[in-house]
């Protein structure tokens, strides 16, 4: 059970490596950023094919994109000084919160 949630936690961090990767890509055509970011996608799906062995799909899924959106957001925040409005950390704290119901409400 406890293995299944760590998988997803990396899957959904990979997530964020991914995204990262794509914005320093270049639109793929930066060798090292894609081979990195490829790397990070098959990374990513791996942990999450295992996390599914043990945790529903809807909540396995639903958290994983969340945790990606979620730590998008912060190191956009972050590194791209994107901006950090109420409006934008409200939303922020809704998609965590809905990532923390999901695994306290999940029955695993």
């Amino acid at each position: 059970m406890t293995s299944g949630w760590l998988a997803l936690l990396a899957a959904g961090l990979l997530e964020i490596v991914w995204a990262l990767g794509l914005k320093h890509s270049d639109g793929l055509t930066r060798f090292w950023p894609s081979l990195g970011t490829v790397v990070a996608i098959l990374l990513s799906f791996a942990m999450m094919s295992l996390a599914l062995r043990s945790l529903p799909f809807g909540t396995a899924y639903a958290v994983w994109t969340g945790i990606g959106a979620a730590g998008s957001i912060v190191v956009g925040m972050w590194l791209y000084s994107e901006p950090a409005d109420p409006v934008r950390l409200l939303c922020l704290t809704l998609i965590i919160a809905g990532i923390m119901g999901l695994k306290l409400n999940s029955p695993v």
